[in-house]
């Protein structure tokens, strides 16, 4: 549940200070456990970063200075990250930087009475330490729940207040109806009814103007004032894009886990497709710049985000299926054939002449998906990924 702050010039200096001191002491974390070898003691655990904290602000006029409670929610922060990492569901955690990693959290007390309060209509007020109460948009209602928010800064500059709360999942209609779901880049879902959802991206205008400024960006002389009003420039494009796409998705799945039982999706390695292909200084890599435009398009698709948000709110109702040859079996006989796809967007089978959007051919496939394999238009059960039929299907007529 994220709302927009807006802190006063005082506040946001002071929001910074706790940024940079949550930052310093996750860093330091980060260094602790990087020394670590093979021979050498154990790393500090958390009871004993808290107390070299405790020396490190007797010591330092600038970390004393900032909010103990911050602080030392970074170094809990760090130990849960370090804890995830053993349990090999997240990324081993590695350095924040400024200007990119912006942000700290505070945990209040149960039911959060004392840290928010509504103003009016569209506005309320949450505490955080040391700065006093801060004003947001009240764009909604705020979860009795949350017991913890975190304060964020984007690239923008614009601020953020995030209180963490596991909203309730999003109710099937009980129909039992599936749906298959195939992502692309040109058409960011095609759905197996037909449709064809595209993500909003940037406006003509929009995209002159960042074209404009990254070449701006490209003559600034680094560390000038004139590179950091480009930067920020650049990076509230770059948001608006962000914010549109994050909005589709949110409307998309939403959407999706009310109309439909089951949700099917191509099982994609998407951090294996985005790599890049610039290779090493002795194996030097081809088409580079086309494949990171791929790369942008990709993540520009909001392919993964989409997946991720499907399985929050239908949790249970989404599978992921092999997507090996969906795009180029028949969806009306079952014929396998790489010609039959002539383009991006159309399939013509080369056996029974059945034409279908490409996308969409491919969305049906996946959605008669069952145990591995395809349920053709006839009954007939085809497998992915084995021996398939190739040549074409008698047709079956009455009489």
């Amino acid at each position: 549940m994220r709302f927009r702050l807006t802190p006063t010039p005082a506040q946001e200096q002071a929001l910074l200070e706790h940024c940079s001191h949550a930052r310093y002491v996750w860093n330091l974390a980060v260094e602790q456990h990087q020394h670590w070898r093979p021979g050498r003691a154990s790393a500090p655990g958390y009871a004993e970063q808290c107390r070299q904290l405790t020396e490190a602000r007797r010591e330092s006029a600038w970390l004393a200075a900032g909010s103990h409670t911050v602080q030392q929610q970074a170094l809990r922060d760090f130990t849960q990250a370090m804890a995830n990492f053993f349990a090999r569901t997240h990324r081993r955690p590695t350095w924040r930087k400024a200007g990119v990693h912006e942000g700290f959290r505070i945990v209040g007390k149960r039911g959060n009475h004392w840290d928010v309060r509504r103003l009016s209509r569209k506005v309320g007020q949450v505490w955080i330490p040391k700065v006093g109460w801060v004003r947001f948009r009240w764009s909604r209602k705020v979860p009795d729940a949350a017991k913890s928010f975190r304060i964020n800064r984007d690239r923008a500059g614009r601020w953020h207040v995030a209180f963490a709360v596991i909203p309730p999942p999003v109710d099937g209609p009980g129909t039992g109806e599936v749906i298959g779901i195939d992502r692309g880049v040109a058409v960011s879902a095609a759905l197996s009814t037909g449709e064809n959802l595209v993500v909003p991206g940037l406006r003509e205008t929009e995209t002159t103007r960042l074209q404009r400024l990254q070449r701006g960006l490209a003559r600034a002389k680094p560390g000038s004032n004139r590179r950091a009003r480009v930067k920020t420039a650049i990076a509230r494009i770059k948001a608006r894009q962000t914010d549109r796409r994050k909005d589709w998705v949110e409307k998309t799945s939403t959407t999706l886990a009310r109309r439909y039982d089951l949700i099917r999706v191509e099982n994609l390695k998407i951090r294996s497709m985005v790599r890049s292909a610039r290779g090493t200084f002795t194996a030097p890599g081809t088409n580079v710049r086309a494949k990171a435009g791929l790369n942008r398009s990709i993540h520009e698709a909001g392919w993964g985000l989409l997946v991720i948000r499907l399985e929050d709110k239908a949790p249970g109702r989404v599978e992921k299926v092999n997507p090996a040859y969906t795009s180029q079996i028949c969806h009306a006989c079952g014929q396998c054939a790489a010609e039959s796809r002539e383009s991006q967007a159309v399939f013509r089978c080369r056996a029974c002449g059945h034409v279908d959007h490409a996308d969409g051919n491919a969305a049906k496939n996946i959605r008669d998906i069952a145990a591995g394999r395809v349920v053709t238009a006839r009954g007939a059960l085809q497998p992915l990924g084995g021996a398939v039929n190739r040549e074409p299907q008698p047709v079956l007529t009455s009489g």
